[in-house]
């Protein structure tokens, strides 16, 4: 794996965002010192999901996680969490493109419903 997975794996997550809604809205927000760059939020109709990188992982968030079915288990992480989902992706891992894209799809229908 690069030095620089993280990023590829952005780059990836992105393009799959945009291939489930092509309408999609791409920002950058909470910009600090610590994340000059800050943090990609994804948004169709309200927010769909932000994507974070730290040092091991690049966490997938889904503001409404709870509310979408997740046949193929990607959710692995804030399971417990009232609202919000995420699926944290380790150096190696590989995620299942097919499996998200559907994720991201019906976030984007939860939004528009």
């Amino acid at each position: 794996m690069s030095a620089d997975w993280r990023s590829d794996l952005v780059d990836e997550l992105r393009t799959l965002i945009v291939q489930a809604e092509p309408d999609v809205v791409e920002e950058a927000k909470w910009k600090k010192a610590s994340n000059p760059d800050g943090v990609p939020t994804f948004s169709a109709d309200g927010l769909i999901c932000t994507v974070e990188t730290y040092k091991d992982k690049v966490k997938v968030t889904f503001a409404k996680g709870a509310a979408l079915g997740d046949p193929t288990g990607l959710f692995n992480a804030s399971l417990d969490a009232g609202t919000r989902r995420a699926v944290d992706v380790f150096e190696g891992e590989q995620l299942d493109g097919d499996a998200f894209v559907a994720l991201v799809r019906e976030a984007v229908a939860l939004n528009r419903s």
